[in-house]
Parts: C-alpha cells; structure tokens; sequence
C-alpha cells in the first residue's frame, strides 16, 4: 500500500502570482541556511565553505541510536511492593453498642 502524497501547496501572492512552496523548497535543498546553525535546507551538517560534512540521514541515524541506548539505560526494575496485614482495633462507644442490641432485640 502506497502512501498518499500531500497535494503542491501553491499560494498567490498579493500581485497575483503564482508560487509552488514544494519547489521552492526542493530547489533551495542545498543552500546554506541563515543563522548560526551551519546546516542547509536538508538538514545536512556544514563545514567550511559549504561542504558537507555529515549527510542529514546519518546525523537522525545517530540521534535514533542515542536514543534506544539511553532508554534501555534508563529501564529500571520496579521494586516489589510488600504489605503486611495489620488487624486495626476500634473503640466502640456506648452508643454504637446500645443501638446493635436494640436492632438485635428486634
């Protein structure tokens, strides 16, 4: 079973033309974003120059890795719960006991 793809998100601007974000998107995959994240449009780490240093598939390969290794380190056995049964012992005033004597003598 195929998955559906999103229909093209074309948008118009205020003078009336047309823009394809998809393709806008694809064809700037590999320009050097802006700021201070040394990353492209992709997701690809960056060096010098613009090459690229580590692809994006590696760097989520990585991140995915850490991930299952920190959560099998962070699994910890429950500890096993002990209860005792401890009877518990009430005062019974005096006119707990009058009223079961009268619904007794009934």
């Amino acid at each position: 079973m195929g998955m559906k793809q999103a229909p093209k998100k074309t948008y118009r601007t205020a003078n009336g033309k047309a823009v394809d974000m998809d393709l806008l998107r694809q064809r700037n995959e590999l320009v050097p974003a802006v700021g201070n994240a040394r990353v492209n449009a992709r997701g690809d780490e960056l060096g010098p120059n613009g090459k690229i240093i580590r692809k994006r598939e590696d760097i989520l390969a990585d991140f995915y890795k850490q991930a299952d290794d920190a959560s099998a380190a962070a699994t910890v056995a429950t500890p096993e719960v002990v209860t005792q049964s401890v009877p518990v012992q009430y005062e019974e005033d005096e006119e707990f006991e009058e009223y079961n004597r009268k619904s007794n003598d009934e």
